[in-house]
């Protein structure tokens, strides 16, 4: 089960391995992809916040890594994290979350992420999802946001589903285009029900956001969305 050890600071060690890794990773992402991003002057360069993008394919952590040079934390199922993987996942900045457990455990060590100072991932979508149209998203990163006061940061990806659709075994060498909304700051509310319908209402804020900047990354990749 996770805990808040797992939203600690990374090494110095972690750190250094963080960007080599990073380094090559983006370094494939340009090649293979031929990846890039616009907006990306919206991203903070200090201070934690929450990255909210669409979700499509496996490779989406990757494509993310061309936003901030800054360690990005993210949340993965606790299977993966064994014997050597569980040093690389943890450098890289993994989270391990015990797969059938409560949202509250996973939304709790989400907020001592950012609260550590780190940016972190959410995905709104939940699970990988099909198609050009953004699907109805969790309250997760409005939850965590409302806990925190720190930025959402929308992205939409274009591309990779392309690129990596839900089930494919190899990774295609398909164009790949982001598109970094600008932040959407937390709006301060008083009281346990205001809260609720402030979080509800940031979603529904999120979901419009999303797709008009999904619809670009799209068009940016050459694979329009068709709606």
């Amino acid at each position: 089960m996770s805990d808040r050890n797992d939203a600690r600071p990374g090494t110095r060690a972690e750190l250094v391995f963080y960007r080599v890794v990073r380094a090559l990773l983006v370094g494939f992402a340009r090649l293979w992809f031929r990846v890039a991003a616009r907006g990306t002057e919206n991203v903070p360069r200090e201070g934690a916040f929450i990255f909210a993008p669409v979700h499509r394919s496996n490779i989406d952590f990757l494509l993310l890594l061309i936003c901030s040079k800054r360690r990005i934390r993210y949340l993965s199922k606790d299977t993966i994290f064994k014997g050597v993987w569980d040093t690389i996942f943890t450098a890289l900045g993994g989270i391990p979350v015990v797969r059938g457990t409560a949202d509250r455990e996973a939304l709790t060590t989400c907020v001592a992420v950012v609260e550590a100072g780190d940016p972190l991932v959410i995905f709104p979508e939940g699970t990988r999802q099909l198609g050009p149209e953004v699907q109805q998203l969790f309250d997760g990163a409005a939850f965590v946001q409302s806990r925190t006061g720190v930025p959402i940061i929308p992205v939409g990806i274009g591309g990779s589903e392309a690129a990596m659709p839900k089930g494919a075994k190899f990774i295609k060498p398909h164009k790949v285009r982001l598109v970094v909304g600008a932040p959407l700051a937390a709006v301060e509310t008083d009281g346990p029900k205001a809260r609720r319908a402030a979080i509800r209402a940031r979603s529904q804020e999120l979901h419009g956001v999303l797709q008009d900047l999904f619809d670009q990354a799209q068009v940016d990749a050459g694979t329009p969305n068709r709606r």
